[in-house]
């Protein structure tokens, strides 16, 4: 599956779960490495928000495993782009 078919819906260019994809998208299209770091924390943050509210939830898991994909992603962000230690 591409990426783009796991973070979007087929009927629409609607992002599926706008509330943490909105910020992590921003993260992953921001070249300002002095704004990267805040749209990386902005985005780790809305992330740790919708696990929370998923924690109580027997539900979610294709968005889970989606969340474990951006959650990697950000690290290498941080890694590559922050110079974050590995």
């Amino acid at each position: 599956m591409a990426l783009s078919d796991s973070l979007f819906d087929h009927r629409s260019s609607a992002l599926r779960y706008p509330e943490w994809q909105v910020p992590y998208r921003a993260a992953l299209l921001e070249f300002d490495p002095k704004k990267l770091a805040k749209r990386v924390e902005e985005a780790e943050t809305a992330i740790f928000k919708r696990l929370q509210a998923l924690s109580t939830s027997q539900d979610g898991h294709a968005e889970r495993d989606l969340i474990q994909g951006a959650i990697s992603t950000l690290k290498i962000l941080k890694r590559d782009c922050l110079n974050f230690p590995d």
